[in-house]
């Protein structure tokens, strides 16, 4: 498949005003999404395919929400408007609504002023390589309008929310309950404020809600799973029990623990890992390049295999799609559940964890206490356009001179960043000296073979 020009690793992002996301763009891209849908969906004559729009806080959901509506319509596809929610809540209503394709208008945990759309299928999952490739070149042919009396209908779901709620709910176990407990929940001011505080308080927690007031600006504001430190100081100041941090669009999760410790993707998805094992429940795990040495160590202890996809949750998700496992995740706080769900999501992910901790009568510390860290250090060094990094044998040389030097007891990663001009250089090993160094040593190693 050529390279993509709109859809990147998790749909179509950027700033908002500048290409893509502009309102004459999304307009253009929901007509030809539609287009595409009506021609992979055969319906019953005289039944249109239908679409399912959710979309975070941010001040412009309300533009690129209209304008997707108007493309949609304009192929003679019907809307169905949910309004604020996560993005795990459109993929879940996609599918039990049984419509033809989810949108979710989002760009997570960037700022309010980055937006993006992202589709899923009818099935709940990110929509297929094949089929976003498909939408692009209908966007090449350029954009028209089906006849007036096959024109797309709109309607608000008023219960989206509360169906997603009890989605969630669902997937903490019937025989278990949360009372007894003070739980701080982030919401980040994003998709999730009107919803996860609800959640925990309908399982019998008491909730201290914070990052739940967003105003079209603040979303991801030092709030919410990016911005741990937020969500620590509300535990520490309302000595709550735990705390639950969510992204902008309520996919990720990190959690804090009742002294504060900070618990990231990683240490999350052995717990739940360590406690869907004994249950049978797991097949194996997917991390990515960038999980912890230590993580992987602990897996396998578990006697569970282990398998490393690319970063992103879209290859975790392939990955375990492709040997038919059931967990998965990153370090960053994207967690999928098969089990529970089609895709990552922070509240289920959250539960889950909660659930193994009442199970045990554990503490997150206790849940822990197999899993050590191996230290890692990560250097981002700036490359100009075209630099071919991968073929300068002084690069080469350095990472083979620190793989070396490390042996089996740490790991070498020279990746570049999918969304800026960067070489990330990431060091892992047993001694925290030896990592830092090298790290260092290989930095300063293409610095200068870019010339500075």
């Amino acid at each position: 498949m050529g390279i993509r020009k709109y859809f990147g690793t998790d749909g179509v992002r950027g700033r908002v005003g500048n290409a893509p996301i502009t309102p004459d763009f999304v307009l253009r891209l929901g007509h030809a999404a539609g287009v595409v849908l009506a021609e992979r969906h055969i319906l019953p004559a005289g039944e249109r395919p239908a679409v399912l729009i959710g979309k975070d806080t941010r001040i412009s959901g309300y533009m690129l929400e209209a304008a997707l509506e108007a493309g949609f319509s304009s192929a003679g596809v019907d809307v169905m408007l949910a309004g604020p929610i996560p993005t795990p809540a459109v993929a879940y209503l996609t599918r039990a609504l049984r419509l033809q394709a989810g949108v979710v208008i989002s760009a997570s945990h960037n700022p309010y002023y980055d937006n993006g759309i992202k589709i899923f299928s009818a099935g709940g999952h990110k929509l297929p390589d094949a089929v976003e490739a498909q939408i692009e070149t209908r966007l090449e042919a350029g954009m028209g309008c089906v006849e007036a009396a096959h024109l797309g209908r709109a309607a608000r779901i008023d219960d989206a929310a509360g169906r997603y709620i009890e989605f969630c709910k669902s997937t903490f176990p019937n025989e278990l309950d949360l009372r007894g407990l003070k739980i701080a929940v982030d919401c980040a001011h994003g998709a999730a404020y009107h919803i996860a505080p609800r959640v925990f308080h309908e399982l019998g927690a008491e909730v201290v809600t914070a990052g739940a007031a967003p105003d079209g600006f603040n979303i991801n504001a030092d709030v919410g799973a990016t911005n741990p430190e937020s969500l620590r100081q509300t535990v520490l100041a309302h000595a709550a029990d735990i705390g639950v941090a969510l992204d902008g669009d309520g996919d990720r999760l990190i959690m804090v623990d009742r002294q504060g410790e900070i618990y990231d993707g990683d240490k999350l998805l052995y717990v739940i890992a360590a406690a869907k094992q004994a249950k049978g429940k797991v097949g194996g795990v997917v991390g990515t390049l960038m999980s912890n040495l230590g993580f992987e160590h602990a897996i396998v202890r578990l006697g569970l295999p282990f398998a490393r996809a690319k970063v992103g949750d879209r290859y975790v998700l392939e990955l375990l799609h492709e040997k038919g496992w059931r967990l998965g995740g990153e370090n960053s706080g994207h967690i999928i559940c098969l089990d529970c769900h089609t895709t990552g999501d922070g509240i289920v992910s959250a539960l889950q964890v909660l659930a193994a901790l009442r199970e045990k009568g554990q503490t997150l510390a206790q849940a822990c206490s197999a899993l050590v860290f191996y230290p890692q250090k990560l250097v981002n060094v700036r490359l100009p356009l075209g630099f071919e990094w991968q073929a300068d044998a002084g690069i080469k040389a350095a990472q083979e001179a620190a793989e070396k030097e490390l042996g089996d007891s740490g790991r070498v990663l020279l990746r570049p960043s999918g969304t800026e001009p960067l070489l990330r250089v990431m060091i892992e090993g047993k001694d925290g000296a030896q990592v830092e160094r090298l790290a260092q040593e290989i930095a300063t190693v293409v610095r200068k073979a870019v010339g500075g």
